[in-house]
């Protein structure tokens, strides 16, 4: 007998409904825009976004993982929606696309926003707008397309005016701050090929530099090749260190430079010391070119002064790009007493005010010694380092409030 029911039951095919998978995470300010992605995600059946709100601590905290394709952030509640996007931009990994939800409405701000290497969605948006650019952004991740993929590591180069004003102390100090504190991921550079102390400053132990075998320069460098020169010392902090028997300083820099950009996009800030005691002689017009900001490190004497005076005239000279910001940094590596000139010398002579002072500490050799650094002492000097990172994140520098003076106090009998 013919059971149409035992037939059915046979060929029934169980299917399991597969949602589509857009790794992605939402730092949200407003429930409104939060609730309006989830619901969006849910109906169209795309694995939900993890939710959190919009705090530095959170971003710090989530954005991290390897895995996450596209984050979403709403800046609804911001005044200003570029100065905020770059305020946390250090925050942000470069392997993932960025989106960018605000209600401005401006072309200057997609333009600022494009040349960060974010998106942005003008808000109010509908669930379908929501879901149509999330899956246009994971598209365009997939053929290598969109402004995702001009975010690059931002670029720090400290220059000493001279040997032994700093610039290496200030490399380390920057760099480490940057990856363990503001969680940016961090590639120090070290140009010193011939030797230095940038791993006795950093406190790393049996550390080599990769020695360049004959024949790199011919060899065609790509990112695999480069990252295998890069020495990883944690999650977020990277150093490279070159040196070689057969090639001369110059070709060190320009291989060394072009192993860095290699591995620019897997790096927040990749910050070079430039130390005059390693023989740097500034080109100012690949600094013009490749950098973001440029810290100036003197001391207060004479010949320091007139250094860094020649080096700011010969960068200006080839500077036609006004987002460049030259930092000047003045470091007491001697007693106050024995400066050959003063602060306002200092600034009268390079027709600016002083951006970073870090004042005289005579245990900073010790506590560099003991393996720690600096910025996580008490020491007066970590607060001119920690204002110094600020300035290059373009965080506000909050100053301290002065203890009201009470101009009515009662005279105490003796």
């Amino acid at each position: 007998m013919f059971d149409l029911v035992d037939l059915l039951s046979k060929n029934e095919t169980k299917e399991d409904i597969k949602q589509e998978k857009i790794t992605s995470v939402l730092f949200y300010q407003t429930d409104v825009c939060q609730q309006l992605v989830t619901e969006a995600y849910r109906f169209e059946g795309i694995v939900a976004p993890a939710v959190l709100e919009n705090t530095d601590a959170k971003i710090k905290e989530f954005v991290r993982e390897s895995s996450i394709e596209i984050v979403l952030v709403e800046l609804n509640n911001s005044a200003n929606v570029t100065q905020d996007a770059e305020r946390i931009s250090h925050l942000l990994p470069n392997h993932a696309s960025v989106i960018v939800i605000g209600s401005e409405d401006a072309i200057s701000t997609i333009r600022n926003l494009k040349a960060m290497g974010f998106y942005y969605l003008f808000w109010p948006i509908t669930k379908q707008e929501l879901i149509d650019f999330v899956r246009s952004v994971s598209e365009n991740r997939e053929r290598n397309k969109g402004p995702g993929q001009n975010r690059k590591a931002k670029q720090v180069s400290i220059i000493g005016s001279k040997g032994g004003v700093g610039a290496t102390l200030l490399t380390t100090e920057i760099s480490c701050l940057l990856a363990t504190e503001k969680k940016a991921s961090c590639l120090v550079v070290d140009h010193n090929y011939g030797g230095g102390n940038l791993d006795i400053v950093m406190g790393l132990k049996q550390f080599e530099k990769r020695k360049l075998q004959p024949g790199s320069l011919a060899s065609n460098l790509d990112e695999a090749s480069a990252q295998s020169l890069v020495t990883k010392q944690s999650s977020m902090l990277s150093i490279l260190a070159l040196s070689s028997d057969e090639l001369n300083d110059q070709e060190l820099k320009d291989y060394t430079r072009a192993v860095a950009k290699e591995v620019a996009g897997d790096a927040n800030f990749i910050v070079e010391d430039l130390s005059a005691s390693a023989g740097f002689t500034p080109d100012p017009k690949a600094l013009v070119t490749l950098c973001d900001s440029i810290v100036l490190v003197i001391e207060p004497s004479v010949s320091s002064l007139r250094d860094a005076a020649k080096i700011r005239s010969e960068i200006a000279k080839e500077n036609n790009n006004s987002a460049l910001r030259i930092i000047t940094v003045l470091n007491y590596r001697i007693p106050p007493r024995l400066a050959t000139v003063t602060e306002k010398e200092v600034e009268k002579f390079l027709g600016q005010p002083i951006d970073v002072i870090l004042p005289y500490e005579p245990k900073v050799d010790s506590v560099l010694l003991e393996g720690k650094r600096i910025y996580g002492t008490k020491l007066k000097m970590s607060q001119g380092v920690r204002k110094l990172t600020s300035l290059l994140l373009g965080e506000e520098i909050k100053k301290k409030k002065s203890l009201p003076i009470n101009l009515f106090t009662k005279k105490v009998k003796s």
